[in-house]
This record gives structure tokens, C-alpha cells and sequence, in this order.
């Protein structure tokens, strides 16, 4: 969910169906912000404050990367 304004550009946000907004996933569940090639965020300097907080390569971030 996206709480604080941080520039995320507009074609990566969704609106739920409670109005919230968040970050659009594709199809297999990835953000759409990710860049397959490089594996890495293609809007880092506009990333959304939980990922903010998240630690690269951390225990949630490798927790993350292992859930289908």
C-alpha cells in the first residue's frame, strides 16, 4: 500500500477496491516497477516507503524472493 507520496510514477499504481493505492503487480505476482533484465527496482529513487524499509538482501527480502 502506498501511505506517503514518494513519486512513484503513475503506471505502477492501482487502486484496490477499497480506494487504497498500490503498487501493480504483473501477472506471475512481481512488481510491475521490477526490471527482469537487471533484477533490480527501475524507479528505486521513487520506490514507496516499504521498500524503503526494506533491506536489500535481508532476511525478509531473501523470505520474499523464495515465495512463488
Amino acid at each position: 500500500m502506498l501511505i506517503t507520496d514518494t513519486g512513484v510514477p503513475e503506471r505502477f499504481i492501482e487502486v484496490d477496491e477499497w480506494g487504497s493505492e498500490t503498487m501493480s503487480r504483473l501477472d506471475d505476482g512481481w512488481c510491475a516497477a521490477l526490471d527482469r533484465r537487471t533484477m533490480s527496482c527501475s524507479i528505486y529513487l521513487n520506490r514507496p516507503l516499504i521498500c524503503r524499509e526494506f533491506d536489500m538482501g535481508g532476511p525478509d527480502c531473501q523470505e520474499e524472493r523464495l515465495r512463488p
